[in-house]
């Protein structure tokens, strides 16, 4: 997703409900920890740490904030917002949790396909 391509976002807005799933699913994450996750069009994901895969669900509510669930108990809810590099390119997602306002940022591993959104 790119300026040229008429479909620009900016640093840091905030991903509109319609595309949230989109964003999650369109390629692997790696965090600034070395942390990745995936996530998978069927409301899946797999997070890994250290080599220590996790598994848990995810989904986009009403207000189009996504949310994760990690068995047995472990449940957050978080606002997600675009990051672009200096030339508009989308490289990333920040996330920022409704309950503790923690905010972290997952950049996509591989290259990405544009689309619109």
């Amino acid at each position: 997703m790119s300026r040229a391509e008429g479909s620009a976002v900016k640093n840091n807005e905030r991903i509109a409900a319609a595309h949230v799933a989109e964003a999650l699913t369109r390629a692997p994450f790696t965090y600034t920890d070395g942390a990745t996750q995936v996530f998978t069009p069927d409301g899946r994901t797999t997070y890994t740490e250290n080599g220590r895969p996790s598994s848990g669900e995810w989904g986009v509510g009403d207000q189009g904030q996504f949310w994760s669930f990690w068995p047995p108990t472990y449940r957050a809810t978080y606002e997600v917002f675009w990051i672009t590099d200096t030339h508009g390119e989308v490289v990333g997602i920040r996330f920022t949790e409704l309950d503790r306002r923690e905010t972290f940022e997952g950049r996509y591993t591989s290259k990405l396909t544009p689309s619109p959104g």
